[in-house]
């Protein structure tokens, strides 16, 4: 089985530590992996979780264990039907719930069904509703010999303090713009010919994924940036005045209320490094960000991430993508300057 940092060579030392602690016997009963949204965090639990299940891991002696590939829990993995590793993650109301949190701990006390550990991976621990966190908490606290708990965590989104006290924390970086390409242009050579994207496409995607290379994967072989393009052309209009925000809000309405808050938090954080002299990653809307920054306090710039965090709380109550763009559009306009009538 190939080891996942060849692969995804920026993961290579949050699992190098992994491995190491597996040849010590030293594996904390619990880990948090922080890392941007699209940097291949559940990939990397996944493997972990393959590696602590692997009845004849290779390499353990030496400090570099990985799966063998071979054995019946690595094909139950491959098939995907393993019944010691769980995985939970947001559904619809976009938090993990409390009713996964107690399924999770029937999980942790039962004995392993056909492997000797079980491994439980909660995906987006930073959406935990506070029943949900709570619930955890009481897991972590007593903690069990053979199970290994997984907390993936989206850098800037916060975990409880008394969670992140009981995990050992491992941070995976964002790659470089040439390693990042790198992987994205190999993966794509994967897909049909006729379906792979152009290189101008690739290097839009990562420029929009902030060199998340799998995230950019998704943007490049999905519809994400026609839809992003779109709604930033209704953007400027609607900062010109020339449409109104209703009109300029539908066209965030079919993105999603995660990804229009993505974009909304990606030009809110644009527009407070240029502010202070940096440069925007959304390279599409520099100029409009640049003309306003010339006149916006960063004060203002934060308001509007402090704005986009709200319009992200309300998601949980399953608020609409349409009416938090209509709010996020307003309080945007409110930075153009005004035209003072002539003398």
């Amino acid at each position: 089985m190939t080891d996942i940092a060849q692969d995804m060579p920026w993961l290579h030392r949050a699992w190098q530590t992994v491995q190491s602690r597996v040849a010590e016997d030293r594996l904390p009963h619990a880990l948090i992996l922080v890392g941007e949204r699209g940097v291949g965090k559940r990939a990397w639990a996944e493997a972990v979780g393959g590696l602590l299940l692997c009845d004849q891991p290779l390499g353990r002696e030496a400090g570099q264990a990985i799966a063998c590939g071979r054995c019946k829990q690595c094909e139950l993995l491959a098939a995907a039907s393993h019944p010691d590793i769980r995985i939970y993650a947001p559904e619809k109301s976009r938090m993990v719930k409390v009713d996964q949190v107690r399924a999770l701990s029937s999980f942790a006390v039962a004995s392993p069904q056909v492997a000797h550990h079980k491994v439980a991976i909660i995906d987006r621990a930073d959406q935990l509703n506070i029943n949900a966190a709570n619930a955890l908490l009481k897991t972590l606290e007593e903690p069990l010999p053979d199970v290994t708990l997984i907390l993936l965590q989206e850098s800037g989104r916060p975990v409880l303090p008394t969670i992140r006290s009981r995990c050992q924390t491992l941070t995976v970086p964002v790659p470089g713009n040439s390693e990042a390409n790198h992987w994205l242009a190999s993966s794509v050579k994967n897909l049909p010919e006729d379906a792979q994207p152009s290189a101008d496409v690739l290097a839009k995607a990562l420029m929009l994924a902030g060199n998340a290379p799998r995230l950019a994967l998704d943007y490049a072989t999905g519809d994400f940036i026609g839809l992003r393009d779109t709604a930033l052309d209704r953007f400027k209009d609607f900062m010109k005045s020339r449409i109104p925000a209703g009109e300029a809000a539908r066209a965030f309405k079919s993105m999603g209320l995660e990804d229009t808050l993505w974009l909304f938090e990606t030009w809110a954080a644009d527009l407070a490094r240029l502010i202070v002299g940096g440069s925007a990653r959304d390279a599409d809307a520099a100029d409009m960000l640049g003309f306003l920054a010339k006149t916006t306090p960063g004060w203002r710039a934060h308001e509007l991430l402090d704005m986009v965090k709200e319009s992200r709380a309300a998601g949980v109550y399953n608020a609409s993508p349409e009416l938090e763009a209509s709010r996020l559009l307003i309080a945007w306009q409110k930075l153009m300057p005004v035209k003072r009538p002539a003398a």
